[in-house]
């Protein structure tokens, strides 16, 4: 089981890694914020009494300075964890000031995390009323109507996340045959997953194929939650298949329930960077700023909401 007391540690990592990218904030710079955010993550997981191995990491997707699944963090200690991350989720939106970029981290116990790789995955994520009632195999009609059922409503009142993506077009178009809402959002699968768990967000399921790192992450934030989540690897090429097999992948079409994603005691902390549906954006004024975070824990199914004034004056690393 891992330490209660490193949840906050985690929050002051994403708390850091949001305070840097957030000064670019719609800049048009995505690489640029980007690297500010895994800089700030880096050094501050490197200050912390762990041995830790990121084994989700931003691989080599964005083109931008990473931190990358295989690497080292922390000082050294007794405490041996797997970190799962994405210092900048939405590096676009940042870009360009629109809403859902955060920082993001979560971690478990070594081995407890599915090391994914850098390729599409294929999710449908539910709230706890959803929980043990979706089917990836099935039709997306058919798992509207069973959530409507457990959720004691119809399809018609039901709201989908969906990525605005080429790849999407089928998806749609069923989804709006079958009568529900559709939010189309431009970046951001992870936050949509997690907005699936939150009635104020008006979200009930997010499907779709996105980055299968961020759908490990999604599993860790939805764990904590008590909400559900199955998944499939989408391969682009062959040249994926094999780095699948490399990293211990036996069965390339295994649908993955949130217990094959994330196992065992699970942390997930988030900063928001621009506002959201979750959390408020960086807010800054002289000598400091204003963050809005969440830490959450599986084990004790414990979430906290964080706003934090940082001075720095009293943080120089900021």
């Amino acid at each position: 089981m891992i330490d209660r007391y490193l949840a906050l540690d985690l929050v002051r990592i994403t708390e850091a890694a949001a305070i840097q990218c957030g000064r670019l904030m719609g800049r048009g710079d995505r690489d640029g914020a980007d690297k500010e955010a895994v800089d700030a993550m880096r050094s501050a997981l490197n200050r912390l009494e762990i041995d830790g191995t990121v084994v989700i990491g931003e691989g080599e997707r964005d083109e931008a300075p990473m931190l990358y699944i295989g690497e080292k963090v922390g000082c050294g200690g007794d405490l041996k964890i797997d970190i799962a991350l994405d210092p900048l989720e939405g590096t676009n939106l940042c870009a360009t000031g629109a809403a859902n970029a955060i920082a993001v981290i979560a971690c478990a116990e070594r081995g407890n995390f599915l090391h994914a790789p850098d390729t599409y995955m294929d999710k449908i994520a539910v709230g706890p009323e959803g929980k043990g009632i979706i089917d990836i195999t099935q039709s997306p009609t058919q798992n509207l109507q069973e959530l409507s059922r457990a959720k004691k409503c119809s399809v018609q009142d039901l709201t989908v996340v969906i990525l605005e993506r080429d790849r999407h077009q089928e998806l749609i178009r069923e989804v709006r045959e079958a009568g529900a809402r559709i939010k189309l959002i431009g970046d951001g699968d992870l936050s949509a997953a997690i907005a699936a768990c939150d009635s104020r967000t008006g979200i009930d399921v997010a499907m779709g194929i996105g980055g299968a790192p961020e759908g490990v992450l999604a599993a860790a934030a939805l764990k904590c939650l008590e909400g559900d989540m199955q998944a499939q690897l989408k391969f682009r090429n062959d040249h994926e298949k094999e780095r699948a097999k490399k990293m211990g992948l036996s069965d390339l079409n295994q649908v993955f329930g949130i217990e094959d994603l994330a196992k065992g005691d699970v942390m997930f902390a988030a900063t928001g960077v621009t506002n959201g549906d979750l959390l408020k954006g960086v807010r800054y004024f002289g000598g400091g700023a204003h963050t809005h975070s969440v830490v959450m824990r599986s084990y004790s199914m414990t979430v906290r909401y964080i706003e934090a004034r940082h001075n720095f004056q009293k943080k120089p690393n900021f």
